[in-house]
């Protein structure tokens, strides 16, 4: 994407990073739901309507900032409600409602790269070149997401679902990092050592996906 410019790149991909991030947290959401926890639900978060979950910092200007200064995409959106003591087996089904959001994810990459190939199916210069564009957009970012947050560190959903499987007195000791693994991630990202530990996962799906929605 290195030929677009800076105004074909954010409408390339504001709509791939708008739903990235919000069906990653409807998922929570709509397990917990399923699960025995309506909290999402009673306070209408159960919607895909982006608005409804937009963090203006996490959601716009940090994704907008990585993007300028062309380093590692990052962003969140305002976390689902899920009140945990409310599911029906609270341990495990917290791991369930966690995986909830990367399954998105993986399954909106697989979305993406079916959009991409039926760009390049079309054969139609001002159809196909947004859809191949986008579709690749929406491979990578979703892919970002998903890797990101199975990293196993608490608040991350990989950190739930590792509290969520170990046995009690081991997820306890898991469970007491949750303060400290929002700071310990955003200096990884300031340091670039996020992008170094996150990067090759990243870029080896990536090559997967592309290879599957013929862009490579």
């Amino acid at each position: 994407m290195e030929e677009l410019t800076l105004a074909q790149k954010i409408a390339v991909w504001v709509l791939p990073i708008l739903f990235a991030i919000t069906l990653h947290e409807v998922a929570h959401g709509w397990i917990a739901w399923l699960l025995g926890d309506d909290t999402a639900k009673r306070l209408g978060r159960l919607s895909v309507n982006p608005l409804r979950h937009i963090d203006p910092v996490g959601t716009v200007v940090v994704p907008l900032v990585m993007l300028l200064l062309g380093g590692f995409i990052f962003g969140w959106a305002k976390p689902v409600p899920v009140d945990f003591g409310r599911l029906r087996n609270p341990k495990r089904d917290m791991a369930f409602v966690a995986l909830a959001g990367p399954g998105a994810n993986f399954c909106m990459a697989l979305g993406w790269a079916m959009l991409a190939k039926l760009g390049i199916w079309l054969e139609w210069p001002f159809v196909s070149v947004p859809l191949i564009y986008m579709g690749a957009a929406g491979i990578f970012f979703n892919l970002i997401l998903m890797i990101l947050n199975l990293l196993p560190v608490p608040p991350l959903d990989g950190g739930r679902v590792l509290v969520g499987v170990l046995p009690d007195r081991w997820a306890a000791m898991v469970a007491q990092l949750e303060p400290y693994g929002m700071p310990i991630l955003l200096l990884l990202l300031v340091t670039g050592m996020l992008g170094r530990i996150l990067g090759p996962v990243i870029y080896s799906m990536q090559g997967f996906f592309f290879s599957l929605a013929g862009l490579s």
